[in-house]
């Protein structure tokens, strides 16, 4: 057997890595029971985590709110109202870096630093929507006690602070001013809300907030009858789940994977997500790469070569689907020095990462279809769900984006019987925070 993808399509059989090993129709009934357990507070890989947070109602129109975004590198600030057409105006932004994100700071100096960010706009207006992602408690009033800081940020003394309380208080310490209410959600969460104003003349029946990028997540609007561990909401209307997915432990894992997950940090954490987003693809796809280079599937010039690479980031992955002949990428490269017309370890890298993403496509679409199904959702075509999606791993991936939409037409449209459309909104993520600021204005 010397054609190259054969070759690959028999190796990722073998260590249980082939996307024709999942059955989507299955795998999605598992993910529903996931979803549903999670929903009663029985044990489940899906945390379910309720929001306290409504998306129903209507925006008041130009009605200004201050809008955070918190969640990395950067720390935004803008002021944002909607016009009578629901579209949103964004005034004053500013980005300033994150709290605790250049060394090691107090408690104090972390709300300090934050009401210093927001002085220029405290007088526009009594509503803060706080868009904070990092593990966090969310309560019924709106606001969240932190679990934990990640991504580097650094506070001494925070787990278990309520973030709005803490951020309102330090407000009024420091200046007189009437009382704000602060509105906490995640990223994933402003995502959802973002995308019901990027297209207001459209109707949806439902939406669903989806995020691939360095990790990944989805939440999506559920009727409150069904969320049976928050005994304490309303029978009637609806609120925001956000589910965790990157933590979804029942994907059909091969092999590698196991392996792969073994050798993390924190080893049978995180299984989805190690599976498909930005932060683990070049890292699996290196430890796809080596077990084939065991197996005989590349030259032995090739894994000469390779010895000396130690990591491998999507980005590179990216850059050699567009670029398979570049000097400049590292996986090029590897293939460039031999023997003249030997294409053959290009195209086996290729096929691997072909097939790499062919899986993650599968596997996404068992998230959205599950979704989809468990609310009943989806199934007119001129009704469709709208899926706000943001994450450089979903937008600038040369293979997933195409992927995905022919799961989404093959599996979902055609053998399920359920429509969604992928939605882009611009600033989705302050747009969100703005939204749910303004629409939940009334939560105590």
């Amino acid at each position: 057997m010397n054609d190259p993808k054969q070759q690959v399509n028999a190796f990722l059989a073998k260590y249980k890595m082939h996307y024709n090993s999942i059955d989507i129709e299955k795998e999605t009934a598992t993910f529903i029971e996931e979803m549903e357990k999670g929903l009663r507070g029985e044990d489940s890989s899906l945390k379910m985590l309720c929001t306290y947070l409504s998306p129903e109602g209507d925006i008041p129109a130009h009605e200004p709110v201050i809008a955070i975004d918190a969640g990395g590198t950067n720390f935004r600030v803008a002021v944002v109202h909607f016009n009578k057409e629901r579209r949103a105006l964004i005034e004053e932004f500013k980005s300033y870096p994150m709290p605790g994100s250049n060394g090691e700071i107090s408690r104090g100096e972390f709300f300090d630093t934050i009401v210093e960010y927001l002085e220029p706009v405290l007088d526009k207006s009594d509503r803060i929507g706080f868009c904070f992602s990092y593990p966090t408690e969310m309560l019924p009033n709106g606001d969240g006690k932190l679990i934990k800081f990640t991504k580097e940020v650094s506070v001494r003394d925070m787990p278990g602070v309520e973030i709005g309380s803490s951020l309102t208080k330090t407000i009024s310490a420091r200046r007189t001013t009437r009382p704000k209410k602060v509105v906490l959600l995640n990223d994933t969460v402003a995502t959802l809300l973002g995308g019901k104003t990027a297209v207001p003349e459209r109707r949806f029946e439902s939406h669903i907030g989806f995020i691939l990028g360095t990790g990944t997540n989805t939440c999506y609007i559920e009727e409150n009858k069904n969320i049976f561990k928050t005994p304490t909401l309303p029978h009637e209307g609806s609120t925001i789940i956000n589910i965790e997915s990157g933590g979804y432990g029942k994907a059909p894992r091969g092999i590698i994977d196991e392996k792969f997950d073994r050798d993390t940090v924190d080893p049978g954490n995180q299984q989805f997500e190690k599976m498909i987003s930005g932060a683990y693809q070049g890292s699996l796809l290196h430890e796809i790469m080596k077990k084939a280079i065991e197996e005989g599937l590349f030259s032995r010039q090739f894994d000469e070569l390779m010895k000396s690479v130690h990591s491998i980031s999507s980005w590179e992955i990216n850059d050699f689907c567009l670029y398979p002949y570049s000097e400049k990428n590292v996986l090029s490269k590897a293939t460039n020095n031999k023997i003249t017309g030997n294409d053959s370890d290009r195209l086996v890298i290729y096929y691997l990462i072909d097939a790499f993403f062919e899986r993650a496509a599968r596997l996404i679409a068992i998230n959205l279809a599950s979704i989809m199904i468990k609310t009943g959702t989806g199934k007119n075509p001129c009704l469709p769900v709208c899926v706000a999606t943001e994450g450089t791993a979903f937008y600038k991936s040369k293979l997933f984006k195409g992927k995905l939409e022919y799961y989404v037409k093959n599996f979902m449209n055609d053998n399920m019987g359920i429509y969604c459309e992928f939605v882009k909104a611009e600033d989705a993520t302050l747009i969100g925070t703005a939204f749910a600021g303004l629409l939940n204005k009334d939560i105590t």
